[in-house]
């Protein structure tokens, strides 16, 4: 998925007669105005709004490679953020001794390290229990005579306990990050461990706060004795825009608005919903997508009135997915 930033679609589309002729092999999209078709970035090649990257192959737009902050880097796997710490795609990792982890495209993946398949009963051991050993990452089994106090399904083997890793999992959800963007179409990440199989996985969502055109503080200084927008919504029913594509239905959400007086508004309450997207060459796909349902105008901004500079975390509260 290509990443876009803050660039100027506000010039008359002017496009050549004829599209022009890509290598074989790679795809013909719109530009990140929707203006005119060019070719595609591919791997490594230089990215930017009006020149986007290769959304069939699932390459991005990296801009954190460049001083120029319109221009990027075609990358080939988006990077993979657990705790403090980013991952290339590909790379492999150890999060805890209990897990071997892996980043792909921006998701991560994790394995058992330690042995999950239980110790048979035996003769000579007919109730084996996994003991933590001090010093020692995993569990042994320890063999025991008298069975444990626990209570198994009358279908479960003898000595297997009935508990699936879903029933025993502890579940811990990062807050959903910021925007990557501060107009337009953005991503943002968060961590979890809440599917079936208790492990840790990277969940990303586009998100847009507000659209680059926007006219707020104009129309905040033409209303006398107001400094703020805090949560417009959007005057016209509008497609979102991803990589030369556009969601097959209409919207009409809510943005973050601006202040006057130097405060900032985030996004304070969300909801997270899927959204399909239709190419002009015909491609359909599905992206999960942030709507905001409340923002709030604070103070706690680094620099000017960007945001979007500000890494302190905001947590959004009341956030949760649904389906439009």
């Amino acid at each position: 998925m290509c990443q876009t930033v803050s660039q100027d679609c506000s010039q008359t589309c002017s496009c050549p007669a004829d599209p022009p002729r890509c290598p074989v092999g790679t795809s013909l999209v719109l530009d990140g105005c929707g203006c005119c078709k060019v070719c595609a970035r591919q791997l490594r090649e230089p990215c930017s709004l009006l020149e986007p990257c290769d959304h069939h192959k699932d390459l991005y737009c990296d801009y954190t490679l460049l001083s120029d902050t319109q221009t990027g880097v075609s990358q080939d796997g988006q990077p993979c953020v657990l705790g403090r710490r980013t991952y290339g795609s590909g790379e492999s990792f150890r999060p805890t001794c209990k897990h071997q982890c892996v980043c792909m495209n921006g998701e991560i993946g994790c394995v058992p390290t330690c042995p999950t398949k239980a110790r048979p009963p035996s003769p000579d051991c007919p109730y084996p229990r996994p003991v933590h050993i001090p010093g020692k990452c995993c569990e042994d089994w320890v063999c025991h005579q008298t069975p444990p106090e626990r209570h198994y399904q009358a279908s479960s083997p003898p000595g297997l306990p009935a508990e699936s890793p879903r029933e025993n999992c502890i579940v811990q959800t990062t807050a959903w990050s910021e925007c990557s963007a501060s107009c337009g179409m953005g991503v943002s990440s968060r961590v979890t461990n809440d599917n079936r199989r208790c492990q840790l996985e990277r969940q990303t969502r586009i998100c847009m706060v507000r659209p680059c055109s926007s006219q707020q503080e104009r129309d905040i200084r033409s209303e006398w004795r107001k400094k703020c927008i805090r949560t417009p919504r959007a005057q016209l029913w509008m497609r979102f825009r991803l990589s030369g594509c556009s969601s097959s239905r209409l919207y009409r959400p809510r943005f973050c608005g601006v202040c006057t007086d130097g405060r900032c508004c985030t996004p304070s309450t969300s909801v997270t919903a899927s959204v399909e997207f239709r190419c002009p060459e015909g491609d359909v796909f599905t992206r999960k997508m942030m709507f905001i349902k409340t923002c709030s105008c604070h103070h706690h901004c680094q620099q000017d009135n960007d945001i979007f500079l500000a890494s302190s975390a905001r947590r959004m509260s009341g956030d949760y997915d649904s389906t439009l």
